[in-house]
């Protein structure tokens, strides 16, 4: 009987240190980018702590086609990403605090520890499925409009 308590107790123990391990949920927006195709809209969580970011899309096997994270640095600032224990291939669209898209790099390799860096300061990254910016016909200079970019209107 104290057996199978004891190993119950440590059963519980195990699964409530994975829960407190587990991300908490991010908060949701939706984003559209204005395209010379029209607008495109995207539902994206939103990582706005030094946490989320780190963890970023990291670990998940799928996304939905009009999903993805947007990462907020709140300031415009030089920035490099990689893929370390990303499975899913991106598309990385490097935003201007003013909401216009600086660079996108295709399609970056899933697992990769190659360092993806902006081109310039920027306020914001877009993660979304690879080849979506293709085939949506989003571009460098296409404007996204979302609560945190200045003259998003």
């Amino acid at each position: 009987m104290f057996m199978r308590s004891a190993l119950a107790g440590v059963l519980a123990l195990i699964v409530l240190s994975g829960c407190a391990l587990a991300s908490p949920a991010l908060p949701i927006e939706t984003l559209t980018i204005d395209t010379h195709n029209g607008p495109r809209t995207f539902t994206v969580e939103v990582a706005s702590d030094f946490q989320s970011q780190q963890r970023g899309l990291m670990f998940r096997s799928e996304m939905a086609p009009d999903a993805g994270m947007l990462f907020d640095f709140h300031d415009s600032i030089m920035l490099s990403f990689w893929m370390k224990n990303t499975f899913l291939p991106l598309d990385m669209l490097f935003i201007r605090a003013d909401g216009t898209i600086s660079t996108i790099s295709p399609n970056a390799v899933p697992l990769s520890s190659t360092s993806i860096p902006s081109a310039e300061p920027v306020r914001a990254v877009l993660e979304i499925n690879g080849g979506r910016a293709r085939d949506l016909g989003i571009l460098p200079g296409d404007r996204v409009h979302g609560s945190i970019f200045q003259d998003s209107h």
